[in-house]
């Protein structure tokens, strides 16, 4: 067998945060989802069915959770915060697109959620 590629992801990991620009943000606070899709070189855990070989999604779950606490004023920078987070923890993992959604944006107008996407690279 011949692997193309391996990715691991987690989705709509779900967290109450405090990020946004306005001040009003800060103190109400708001549902996020985060969605995480990595890529690494997986094959010692595909052929030998051990975690050591693997990204450990717990530990991802973890680097979110830590940076979801810290407030920022925009998506963006919590995106990237995770991203350069993730990259630095875990050596294996060679690309990671993180993107963050905020449920219910306060745009003035009914939208489901608004979100940010980034692709970083080691």
């Amino acid at each position: 067998m011949k692997i193309k590629e391996q990715t691991i992801t987690l989705d709509s990991l779900r967290f109450y945060s405090y990020h946004g620009a306005e001040p009003q943000e800060a103190i109400v606070g708001a549902w996020y989802t985060v969605d995480i899709t990595m890529k690494a070189d997986v094959t010692d855990a595909i052929l030998g069915d051990n975690l050591s070989g693997t990204i450990n999604y717990a530990k991802v779950a973890e680097v979110a959770k830590q940076q979801m606490q810290i407030r920022s004023a925009l998506l963006e920078h919590v995106a990237g915060r995770i991203a350069q987070s993730l990259l630095d923890k875990f050596s294996k993992m060679t690309e990671v697109t993180v993107r963050v959604s905020k449920e219910n944006p306060p745009v003035g107008i009914p939208c489901s959620k608004a979100s940010v996407e980034i692709t970083a690279v080691r």
